[in-house]
């Protein structure tokens, strides 16, 4: 039982894992004992993450374009050079686009299609064979896939093919959860709601009062609400978990009704 909770010694790959979320998660993977891979576009953004993390354990930056199914590939045979085995894949690299319904572009919508649906089920075909090599029927290999509220609920902004892609990758999760099950491949996600990071910037002042109206919990999302509900999905502790998505937001879903 005082294991339960215990990622030490995983290898772990987390998309987008320079900043947001994706940060937040990492360093929680990291401080806890795994060896975690880091990814993302923006090599020097990804480079500062990840000396920074080391400062805790051991991080690994890998700069990739996942945008493309050659950068998919490209990332997915890296990390074959390096790792017998992948424990645990996060999926957390995601595009949004906002404008009104009556303009908004065909670029908007397939750009965000395909980073936050496309990318993240060819990243999981690609890494299928770390995944199987880690998985045991004890102790399952991992992905987590990070949705969102705006997936679930009316997000009452004009980011359709964001909401729309969302409600896709839960859907996504349930149905290659149900597939990949008995191959000792544990598929989840979890439905973050409002969480500081580049998509939420523009709607944050800076006085935690404010930014948190509409959050029953009373407070926005913080590094160890993101971190604390990835080590769980990636624990022994949920070793019995399939196809399920966790909604971490404070109470907004639930008062939504």
């Amino acid at each position: 039982m005082k294991q339960l909770f215990s990622v030490a010694g995983k290898v772990a790959l987390v998309t987008g894992g320079s900043r947001g979320i994706g940060a937040m998660i990492a360093r929680g993977l990291v401080d806890n004992g795994a060896r975690v891979y880091i990814t993302a576009r923006k090599a020097d953004e990804l480079a500062a993450t990840a000396e920074q993390l080391s400062a805790l354990g051991e991080c690994v930056a890998i700069a990739a374009d996942l945008s493309t199914l050659s950068g998919i590939q490209a990332l997915a045979a890296e990390l074959a050079s390096r790792e017998p085995q992948l424990d645990i894949l996060v999926n957390n690299a995601g595009a949004s686009w906002g404008a009104p319904i009556d303009s908004f572009p065909e670029s908007g919508w397939d750009k965000v299609m395909d980073i936050n649906v496309k990318s993240p089920f060819f990243l999981i075909q690609q890494l299928l064979p770390l995944l199987r090599a880690a998985g045991s029927a004890d102790d399952p290999a991992r992905v987590v896939n990070i949705a969102s509220i705006n997936g679930i609920t009316n997000p009452k902004m004009t980011n359709y093919s964001y909401s729309a892609s969302k409600a896709a990758m839960i859907q996504l999760t349930r149905h290659l959860a149900a597939d990949l099950v008995a191959e000792q491949i544990n598929v989840n996600a979890i439905a973050p709601g409002f969480f500081p990071s580049k998509m939420t910037a523009h709607f944050l002042t800076g006085e935690p009062e404010q930014d948190a109206v509409g959050v029953p919990r009373g407070r926005i999302g913080s590094p160890e609400d993101a971190a604390g509900t990835t080590i769980y999905l990636c624990s022994r502790a949920s070793a019995w978990m399939v196809g399920q998505t966790l909604v971490l937001d404070g109470g907004m879903v639930a008062a939504a009704g």
